[in-house]
């Protein structure tokens, strides 16, 4: 029996068309995750000077993009990659620990097919749409900053303080209207951290 129709066909039909008019630059940094990486809107100007490829897709979890990854990194060949997912597989129900088993697998995948290239994982940010999930998140984030621990040229990318208030209170202008998707303003935060990570762990541009 065929395996179903992956819900994101439209979406990796369009990668394959861009990338057949338009071949992914040598070496780049690999942007790859879910929504709030593939809605990145001017991902190319705030990384002005880096190779950039942009692989986020759908409102994907974790899980699918450990699955996409034969699809969708190893072609590349990045020489560093931004991931941010996990956000998703909580509202699905998924556990932290979960998560860790996840972010695991994806950075054993990556370790047999690239090594242990530069890496940065965003911490799952507290969206005021999901803030039941702020305790799970929390978890989540502990887990995989563990997990990065002993990774050389890792970085936990801690975005979650950064988007709250001296009161602890989610700032609302980082989100747009659904309170779930980033505001520019939120990505010019997310910008500017990612930038000085790069900084850390990739020779200058």
């Amino acid at each position: 029996m065929r395996p179903p129709p992956s819900p994101f066909a439209d979406e990796f039909h369009a990668f394959a068309e861009r990338d057949a008019r338009t071949p992914p630059p040598r070496d780049p940094v690999l942007f790859y995750g879910s929504s709030s990486i593939r809605l990145w809107p001017r991902l190319a100007e705030d990384f002005r000077g880096f190779a950039v490829v942009n692989r986020g897709f759908g409102g994907s979890t974790l899980a699918e993009c450990v699955e996409e990854m034969e699809r969708l990194v190893f072609p590349v060949q990045p020489r560093a990659m931004v991931l941010y997912a996990g956000e998703n597989d909580l509202d699905q129900g998924a556990s932290p620990e979960r998560i860790e088993d996840l972010f695991r697998e994806f950075a054993e995948r990556l370790d047999d097919r690239l090594g242990l290239i530069p890496l940065i994982f965003i911490s799952i940010k507290p969206s005021p749409a999901r803030a039941w999930a702020l305790p799970q998140i929390g978890r989540a984030n502990e887990l995989v900053r563990a997990a990065l621990a002993d990774w050389p040229n890792a970085r936990f990318l801690d975005v979650f303080p950064l988007m709250l208030d001296a009161a602890g209170r989610v700032r609302h202008e980082f989100f747009t209207e659904d309170w779930l998707h980033m505001s520019r303003a939120g990505y010019a935060l997310w910008a500017a951290q990612v930038r000085a990570c790069l900084a850390e762990i990739l020779p200058s541009p």
